[in-house]
């Protein structure tokens, strides 16, 4: 008869798992480095593109970080574990990151941010299309 296996636990969680498959294209590098990426609900109403990202125990005016660079939005996060603290934790604890894209007409400039239970939420209004219709000539060359 064989040996029973002996099954230890390696630290990694399902969770853990399921951070690398989400498919988020733009915080693949992040996740390379090691960060976590932050899950997020984005969305348009009334003209404005909306963000909420979840982000609970973190101090947002010392651990949270928010640039636009182009049509890109990106938040930084980071939370720090609590010195003393030794016993089970599946807290991600370090750099989280994630990035986004603005739709167009995104007027940056005008952009906010707020901070409640947890979570953050960042504003963008959106200039609308024009929608009227312009005919635009075609050049011959002469000659």
């Amino acid at each position: 008869m064989p040996a029973p296996v002996e099954r230890r636990h390696t630290g990694a969680t399902l969770p853990d798992l399921f951070d690398w498959m989400i498919p988020d294209f733009p915080a693949v590098p992040t996740l390379r480095s090691g960060a976590h990426t932050i899950r997020v609900e984005e969305g348009m109403t009334d003209g404005e593109f909306t963000l909420r990202a979840e982000l609970p125990g973190i101090d947002p005016d010392r651990d949270v970080d928010i640039t636009v660079e182009g049509d890109m939005l990106t938040i930084k996060a980071e939370r720090t574990e609590r010195a003393g603290d030794k016993g089970h934790s599946e807290f991600h604890y370090g750099a989280m990151a994630r990035a986004v894209r603005l739709p167009a007409g995104a007027r940056t400039d005008d952009a906010a941010a707020d901070y409640e239970d947890g979570i953050l939420t960042v504003t963008v209004p959106v200039a609308e299309p024009g929608s009227e219709a312009r005919n635009i000539s075609v050049r011959r060359p002469s000659g």
